[in-house]
């Protein structure tokens, strides 16, 4: 496979994204994740939500780049579990740069500007500030990053490659885990023993900010409690 590491979103074609997917799709998901890191180095970042499919990430990203930069983006209104689950992890791979990103306005300040309860009036908007524009600063200056993506999540999520073009952030965005099922991601989970969110435990399969997340009944779409009641289930990152 070619190497692409002096490429960049605004040089690659529709065909180079077509050509890296047909390559990559007789391998693994431990070899995109190599190839990802002998592509682009420290020119690329994975943005974990520390959901059941970042851990996953985190501990393979952690067997092939004990050092890798990964962000968190902190909208200052996550579930307590998730910041305590974010401390075991930097407990667990003290090598791994895991930095915590805070958005431009305070929680405070948001209040001040757009009113105190800006994620049931203007989701959107408080999606933008508190996670699309601190993630598009970080982006700024990496060529690519990696999501945590799956297939089977959602319809909006079903025609996702190893390789996209992300014309958001204009970055690379790869995304190692499209095949993988819930049971696939619960199974590597188990099978190392790793620490994760105390609320999948009790019917949170998507988790995002306190708000704006509510546990799902058996049998629903997972992201069916993410901004209950709006016609919304993405925060505008992956569209």
């Amino acid at each position: 496979m070619s190497h692409c590491s002096n490429l960049s979103f605004h040089q690659l074609t529709d065909d180079a994204y077509q050509e890296m997917n047909k390559e990559l799709s007789y391998k693994d998901t431990i070899d995109v994740v190599k190839w990802a890191y002998h592509t682009f180095a420290d020119e690329l970042v994975y943005a974990c939500s520390f959901g059941a499919e970042g851990i996953v990430l985190i501990d393979m990203i952690s067997k092939i780049r004990p050092n890798a930069h990964i962000v968190f983006l902190d909208t200052n209104v996550h579930f307590k579990e998730t910041y305590e689950l974010v401390e075991k992890v930097q407990q667990a791979y003290p090598s791994l740069r895991i930095e915590i990103i805070q958005p431009a306005l305070t929680l405070a300040q948001q209040a001040e500007q757009h009113g105190g309860v800006l994620w049931r009036t203007e989701p959107n908007t408080c999606c933008s500030i508190r996670k699309l524009q601190p993630l598009a600063k970080v982006l700024a200056n990496k060529k690519a990053w990696l999501s945590g993506l799956r297939r089977e999540q959602s319809s909006a999520r079903a025609h996702v490659q190893f390789i996209n073009k992300d014309q958001k952030f204009a970055s690379i965005k790869i995304c190692p885990l499209i095949h993988w099922t819930w049971d696939d991601v619960w199974n590597y989970i188990n099978l190392y023993q790793l620490p994760y969110n105390e609320l999948h435990d009790k019917g949170y399969p998507s988790i995002g900010c306190e708000h704006c997340t509510l546990p799902v009944e058996v049998g629903e779409n997972f992201r069916a409690g993410r901004w209950a009641g709006f016609e919304k289930t993405e925060c505008g990152l992956h569209q």
